[in-house]
């Protein structure tokens, strides 16, 4: 997991989306990406995009990574 400074955790905080934030909260739970496509009402694929672009945000690379940054980060 890469150290980000604050400025560039609030950066990234900041720079998400709604939907980037709803999907980054769905990842801790025990759910899959097709369940979290179907909760949401989008396709998976669509889901595996926000992903990728959740990770790139904020200097993860791992669902577990994003999942911890999230909490630590009062995402939920």
């Amino acid at each position: 997991m890469s150290i980000l400074s604050t400025s560039e955790v609030d950066h990234a905080t900041e720079a998400l989306t709604r939907r980037e934030r709803v999907v980054l909260a769905e990842l801790g739970e025990d759910v899959t990406l097709e369940e979290i496509a179907t909760r949401l009402f989008v396709t998976r694929n669509t889901v595996k995009s926000q992903v990728r672009s959740v990770y790139r945000k904020i200097g993860v690379s791992t669902r577990a990574e994003a999942v911890a940054w999230a909490q630590a980060h009062g995402i939920r």
